[in-house]
C-alpha cells in the first residue's frame, strides 16, 4: 500500500507505525513536504512549533521531490513529482496494490489519484470533511456537484473517520460508493499512560499555575482563533463565577486556557477587565505536556464552531475527564452523548454553556461518572478498529482476502 499525505502529522505517526507492524500490509508513505519535521510557524497557534513526539520513526517513508513547496498546508501549498514513476515502477514489478490518499483537494492528491486510475491501481480516500451548518450558495453547490462527480470516478472506496464524515461522503459521492469506517483515533495507550504518570506530579503543576487544590479546573486546550470560540467559554465562566458569588459554600472554579493564537490578546484583555482572578493563560504546550493539564482538569471544554473533528477531545477523554462540546464539533456524535460522557450545547449559546458547566461541576459525582463512561467509550475508538476497517477496504478494492 502506498499512502500519500501532505506532510508528517503528529496525530498520524502512531497509526502509521501500527500499520507498518502488520504482517499483511507492506506500507510506504509518501510526503509532499517535510516542513513539520523542523521548527515552523503554525498559522493557527501563531507561534513557532516543533513537535516533541517522533514523526518519522517506525515506518517506511519517502519525501517526494518538489516543484514547489510553500512550507504550509493548503490546496496549492505543494506540488511534487515522482509519484507517477513510483506507482508505475511498483505496478510493473507487482508492487503497490492500492493507493491511499489523505484529502482530495490538493494538487498532489488529485494528480496521484489520476495517475493511479491510469495505472489501474485502486484508490482509498480519507479526509476530515463534514456537512456544515451553513448553506452554500447556488453557484458553490453547482461547482461542488461537478467536482465530486469527477472525483467519484477516481475513488474506489472512502474511509470515513466518523458518522458526520460518512454522511458527507454519502451526500457528495452517493450511497453506492463503498465506505469502510477507519475511526479518527489517537494513541489511547500513550495518553492513558501519560495521564496516570501525571497524577503523581499534579501538585507540581498546581504550584506552577498558582492553583488552590480545593477549586475545580475548567480546561480549554486548542488554538486561540475565532472558530474555536474560546471567548464563549470565557463569558460562560464569568457568568458562572457571578452566580457562585451568591453561594459562599461552593468553590469558585479556575479557567485554564492552553494554546496560543490571534485571539489571545483580546481574551487576556477581557479576563483582566472582568476583575476575576481565576483565569490562567498557559500558551502553546507540546503534545507530550497535554496529559498533565488533562489530569488537572475537572472538565474539558471545546466550544468550537465548524470543527471537522477535534482530536484534542480523544486525547482528553483518555484521562477519564468529562467533556463539554458544542454541537458543531465533528467528533461529538461518535464520542459524547449529552448527559452520558459529558454535555452538549448549541454552538454560540453562552447561557447553555454556562448551564452545562454548572451541571457538570455542581451535581455530586456527575463529573467522575461522566469521565469514567468517556474513558470506556474512547478505549473502543482506537487503532485496532482502524486496522479492521483498513483491511476490509483493502480486501474489497483489491478483491483479495486479507488475513
Amino acid at each position: 500500500m502506498a499512502y500519500l499525505v501532505s506532510h508528517p502529522i503528529q496525530y498520524q505517526a502512531p497509526l502509521l507505525r501500527r500499520i507498518a507492524q502488520a504482517p499483511d500490509i507492506d506500507l510506504t508513505v509518501f510526503f509532499g513536504s517535510n516542513f513539520s519535521v523542523q521548527e515552523y510557524v503554525d498559522k493557527g497557534f501563531g507561534v513557532d512549533v516543533k513537535w516533541d513526539v517522533p514523526l518519522l520513526d517506525g515506518y517506511r517513508h519517502e519525501f517526494l521531490p518538489s516543484i514547489w513547496d510553500k512550507r504550509r498546508t493548503g490546496p496549492t501549498a505543494q506540488l511534487s513529482y515522482g509519484i507517477f514513476s513510483r506507482l508505475r515502477e511498483s505496478k510493473e514489478a507487482d508492487g503497490f496494490d492500492v493507493l491511499w490518499v489523505h484529502g482530495y483537494s490538493t494538487l498532489n492528491t488529485l494528480q496521484a489519484m489520476i495517475m493511479a486510475k491510469a495505472l489501474g491501481i485502486p484508490v482509498l480516500l480519507r479526509a476530515e470533511s463534514r456537512l456544515g451548518k451553513k448553506r452554500s450558495g447556488m453557484l458553490k453547490q453547482v461547482t461542488k456537484s461537478l467536482f465530486f462527480s469527477g472525483l467519484k470516478q477516481l475513488v474506489d472506496a472512502v474511509l470515513p473517520i466518523g458518522s458526520a464524515n460518512a454522511a458527507y461522503w454519502r451526500h457528495f459521492l452517493g450511497e453506492d460508493l463503498p465506505q469502510f469506517l477507519v475511526p479518527y483515533a489517537v494513541d489511547n495507550d500513550y495518553f492513558q499512560s501519560r495521564s496516570r504518570e501525571a497524577a503523581s506530579r499534579r501538585e507540581d503543576l498546581r504550584r506552577e499555575l498558582g492553583l488552590d487544590p480545593s477549586r475545580p479546573v475548567i480546561l480549554f486546550a486548542s488554538k486561540l482563533q475565532g472558530r474555536k470560540r474560546c471567548g464563549d467559554l470565557l463569558e460562560a465562566y464569568l457568568d458562572l463565577c457571578s452566580e457562585i458569588e451568591d453561594e459562599p459554600d461552593e468553590p469558585v472554579p479556575y479557567l485554564v486556557i492552553v494554546g496560543d493564537g490571534v485571539e489571545r490578546a483580546a481574551l487576556e484583555r477581557r479576563a483582566k477587565e472582568s476583575g476575576v482572578s481565576g483565569v490562567r493563560f498557559c500558551g502553546f504546550r507540546n503534545q507530550s505536556e497535554l496529559p498533565r493539564f488533562f489530569d488537572l482538569a475537572a472538565v474539558f471544554v471545546l466550544p468550537s464552531q465548524d470543527e471537522p473533528w477535534g482530536l484534542i477531545v480523544n486525547e482528553a477523554m483518555n484521562s477519564g475527564r468529562p467533556m463539554i462540546l458544542s454541537d458543531d464539533v465533528g467528533c461529538q456524535p461518535d464520542l459524547v452523548t449529552d448527559g452520558v460522557e459529558g454535555c452538549v450545547f448549541p454552538v454560540g449559546d453562552v447561557k447553555a454553556l454556562t448551564d452545562a458547566l454548572r451541571r457538570v461541576l455542581t451535581e455530586p459525582g456527575t463529573a467522575n461518572a461522566m469521565g469514567e463512561r468517556g474513558l470506556k467509550r474512547i478505549s473502543g475508538w482506537d487503532y485496532e478498529q482502524d486496522m479492521i476497517g483498513l483491511r476490509q477496504a483493502i480486501a474489497f478494492v483489491t478483491r483479495r482476502l486479507s488475513r
